[in-house]
C-alpha cells in the first residue's frame, strides 16, 4: 500500500492505493485562508498538522488494515508559500501563501536583476518565495533576523513527519532560488535575499527518498517502522504524475482554485518574458512549462457567494450544450494575475452590463473569462516554442462539460476526459511514494489514464469565441489603467 498526502490551499486530501495502483479510498481534513488585508493570503501552519491528522484518521476508521500495510508516502503542496522556522523549528508568523500578492514591489526589484531570469528561467512573480521573504526582511525584521529555515508547505508537513528539511525540484523551482536547468540552490541568488544555503533544505529528486516516518507517527497510525517518505511534488507536478503527463507533448489543463496549462518537456526550454513557467518536473532529468491563473473556479465561488447560488446551481442553469458569446465579458483577476500579465494590481471586471444582462448570462461569462485567460496561457506557451495538440482535463471545474466545451472551442484543441477514477495531485503523490519505496521505473508508474470522453470545439462558435476573446484582450489595457 502506498499513501499520497496533498496539501491543498482548501484542505489536505489523503488517498490510499495498492501495489497495481488501484484506489483503495481516500478522506480529507479543510483548511481556511485567512485574509488580514487586501492582497493578503496566509495560513497556520499547525491547521495543516490538523488536517492531516483528519484525514489519515478517516482513512484509518475505514482502512485500518491497508493503512498499516503503507511501505511509501508522497507528498504533494501547494507551492510558493513562505513557512518561516527558527532554530528550535517554531513557526515565526503565519505562511504567506502563492496567491498572496503584498511584496509585488519587492518582486520588481528583484526580477529587475537580470541573475534571477538568467539562473531561474523565471520571471519573479510576487506569489513566489523570494520577494515573500524581502518583504518580511523589510516590514517585519525582528522575525526576519529570527529565521533559520526556508520551507515550503509540504516541506513543512515532511518535517512533522520525518523531522528533516528536506525539499524536491519541482516545488523549488518556484521559489526563484533555484538554478531551475543545474537543479540545485543558487548561492548567488540567496545571498542576494540576504539568505544562504544554510537557510534552505536539502534537495532531492521527486521519485528518491525524502526522509522516513517517525517512529511516533508510524506507532499512531499503525504502521510498520521505516515508512519511505518520497521527495514528492509541487501541486501540479504531482498532478501531472496522477495524469501521466510526463513525456514531451503531453499536456493537461486544471480547473481548480487556480487555472493551469501545464505542458511537459523533456528539456529545459525557459523563456521568462512569455510569463510562462519554466520548472523542473517531479521526475528526474525531466522539466515542464506552464501558465497560471489565479482564479479558475476561485472567479466561480466568488460569482456563486455574490449570488447566493452554488457553484453546481449557476453551471446547471447553462446547461451542457455551448451557447455563443453574449457580448458581456469578465475579466477573472480577482486577485491579480500571473501568466501572461504578472500584474499583482490589476482586479476583476465585469464589461458590457446591459438590463438583460440576468445572472445566466453573468455565470456564462465568468466561464468564458477563465477559458480566455487559459487561452492567454496557450498563447504565451506558444511564444515560449511549445505547442498543444490536445490536453486532458482535471480539477473540480472540469465537471462541468459546458466549461470543457468552452475551453476546448477557445484553444482549438480537443479535450480529453479521464476515466472514472481521481488522478489529481493526491494520486500522483502516492505514485511518487511508490516509486521511492520500490525503485519501480517511474515513467512505467506514471502511465496516462484512459480517456472516457472527448469534448471537441464546436466549430460553428470558433468565430465568435475568437470575437469575444478579443474583447477580452481589449479591456485589460482600460481595466489596468482603473486599478493601478
Amino acid at each position: 500500500m502506498y499513501l499520497g498526502l496533498d496539501l491543498g490551499t482548501s484542505g489536505v486530501k489523503a488517498m490510499l492505493i495498492d501495489g497495481e495502483q488501484r484506489i483503495i479510498g481516500s478522506a480529507s481534513g479543510a483548511l481556511d485562508v485567512s485574509r488580514p488585508h487586501t492582497g493578503w493570503s496566509e495560513q497556520d501552519p499547525a491547521h495543516w498538522i490538523r488536517a492531516t491528522e483528519e484525514a489519515v484518521a478517516g482513512l484509518k476508521a475505514k482502512f485500518p488494515k491497508e493503512l498499516a500495510a503503507v511501505k511509501g508516502i508522497g507528498l504533494s503542496g501547494q507551492m510558493h508559500g513562505a513557512t518561516l522556522l527558527d532554530a528550535d523549528n517554531k513557526v515565526l508568523r503565519p505562511c504567506i501563501l502563492w496567491n498572496d500578492t503584498r511584496s509585488y514591489e519587492e518582486a520588481a526589484k528583484l526580477d529587475a536583476d537580470p541573475r534571477f531570469r538568467s539562473v531561474t528561467g523565471n520571471i519573479v512573480f510576487p506569489g513566489f518565495t523570494a520577494p515573500k521573504l524581502v518583504w518580511v526582511k523589510n516590514n517585519e525584521p525582528e522575525i526576519f533576523a529570527k529565521v533559520a529555515k526556508v520551507l515550503l508547505p509540504k516541506d513543512y508537513l515532511r518535517l512533522w513527519l520525518t523531522g528533516e528539511h528536506i525539499s524536491e525540484m519541482s516545488d523549488s523551482a518556484g521559489t526563484s532560488w533555484l538554478d531551475t536547468g543545474a537543479r540545485k540552490w543558487s548561492a548567488e541568488l540567496l545571498a542576494a535575499t540576504d539568505l544562504s544555503e544554510d537557510h534552505m533544505p536539502s534537495l532531492v529528486e521527486g521519485t528518491e527518498q525524502g526522509g522516513t516516518l517517525r517512529g511516533e507517527l508510524a506507532s499512531q497510525w499503525g504502521m510498520r517502522d521505516g515508512v519511505v517518505v518520497a521527495g514528492g511534488a509541487g501541486d501540479n507536478a504531482a498532478s501531472a504524475c496522477g495524469m501521466g503527463t510526463v513525456a514531451e507533448g503531453q499536456a493537461f489543463v486544471s480547473l481548480g482554485t487556480s487555472g493551469v496549462l501545464f505542458a511537459a518537456n523533456g528539456s529545459y526550454l525557459p523563456k521568462p518574458e512569455s510569463a510562462v513557467h519554466a520548472f523542473c518536473h517531479a521526475l528526474p532529468d525531466t522539466w515542464h512549462q506552464m501558465g497560471v491563473i489565479l482564479s479558475a473556479t476561485d472567479a466561480l465561488n466568488w460569482h456563486s457567494r455574490v449570488t447566493g447560488k452554488s457553484a453546481a446551481e449557476l453551471t446547471s442553469e447553462l446547461g451542457e450544450t455551448l451557447k455563443a458569446p453574449t457580448g458581456v465579458t469578465f475579466l477573472p483577476y480577482l486577485s491579480g494575475e500571473r501568466t501572461p500579465h504578472n500584474d499583482a494590481q490589476i482586479r476583476g471586471a465585469f464589461v458590457g452590463l446591459g438590463h438583460e444582462s440576468e445572472r445566466a448570462v453573468l455565470t456564462q461569462a465568468v466561464i468564458e473569462g477563465v477559458t480566455f485567460a487559459i487561452r492567454d496561457n496557450l498563447e504565451a506557451l506558444k511564444s515560449a516554442g511549445t505547442s498543444i495538440s490536445r490536453v486532458t482535463a482535471i480539477g473540480g471545474g472540469s465537471r462541468s462539460r459546458y466549461w470543457l466545451a468552452s475551453i476546448a472551442t477557445s484553444l482549438g484543441v480537443p479535450v480529453d476526459i479521464p476515466a472514472d477514477g481521481d488522478f489529481g495531485a493526491a494520486f500522483g503523490a502516492a505514485r511518487l511514494g511508490l516509486i521511492a519505496a520500490t525503485g519501480a521505473d517511474p515513467i512505467a508508474v506514471c502511465q496516462p489514464p484512459k480517456t472516457a470522453e472527448t469534448v471537441d470545439p464546436v466549430s460553428s462558435f470558433t468565430q465568435a469565441y475568437e470575437a469575444a476573446y478579443a474583447r477580452y484582450r481589449a479591456a485589460y489595457p482600460a481595466i489596468r489603467s482603473l486599478t493601478h
